[in-house]
């Protein structure tokens, strides 16, 4: 499934519509549950996929996500918009997830360089077209992306591709407002480093 378009925040309307679906969802209407899974599922699914590194079992941690909404549907208030409790959820499950990975199986800094070795070369055998270049660009910031330490990553693809507002991100990571900036201060940084041969493009 393809992301959601998320170039501009969600408008007051479309937040307290998601507020009045939570609500007929807390008294067990599960029309207003499809309702909210329709709307959010395609953004859920891409920010999943992007915070993992990995589109695979997006779909399935983004079903896990909309359990648990579901379940804790009676408990929700509108304090926070809906957005900012719906990718908290997503955030704490994708936090769980690497955990349970990083336990499994650790994979080295030296097979990841060999196979970004294998790619750029194999990239040089031909004279790649517009199209290819811009996939090759787009690789090339998500592999960088999920390089990241994990709440840099999570911050970044916040910011990025959902367009959240700071203040938003902090809510989600539990964090600061200042403290958020400066974690994504060092994750451009991070980027740029690894993006060097990119560094015309707008990367974060």
């Amino acid at each position: 499934m393809a992301m959601a378009d998320a170039d501009t925040p969600s408008p007051p309307h479309e937040e307290s519509h998601d507020a009045i679906l939570m609500a007929r969802a807390g008294k067990g209407d599960h029309a207003a549950f499809r309702e909210l899974v329709e709307r959010h599922q395609h953004a859920v699914i891409g920010t999943v996929a992007k915070m993992l590194g990995d589109p695979t079992e997006a779909e399935d941690i983004a079903q896990q996500v909309f359990i648990r909404l579901w379940k804790h549907a009676k408990n929700y208030r509108p304090e926070a918009k809906f957005t900012t409790y719906l990718f908290t959820i997503a955030r704490n499950l994708v936090f769980n997830e690497s955990r349970r990975r990083s336990r499994k199986k650790e994979v080295s800094v030296e097979e990841r360089e060999e196979s970004a070795n294998f790619h750029v070369a194999a990239a040089t055998e031909r004279e790649p077209d517009a199209a290819m270049l811009q996939g090759e660009l787009q690789e090339a910031v998500d592999q960088a992306i999920s390089s990241l330490p994990e709440t840099q990553r999570v911050a970044v693809i916040l910011r990025r591709y959902e367009q959240m507002p700071y203040e938003e991100i902090a809510k989600v990571l539990d964090l600061s407002v200042p403290a958020i900036k400066s974690l994504l201060f060092r994750a451009r940084t991070e980027l740029r480093k690894h993006l060097a041969a990119y560094l015309g493009e707008d990367i974060v």
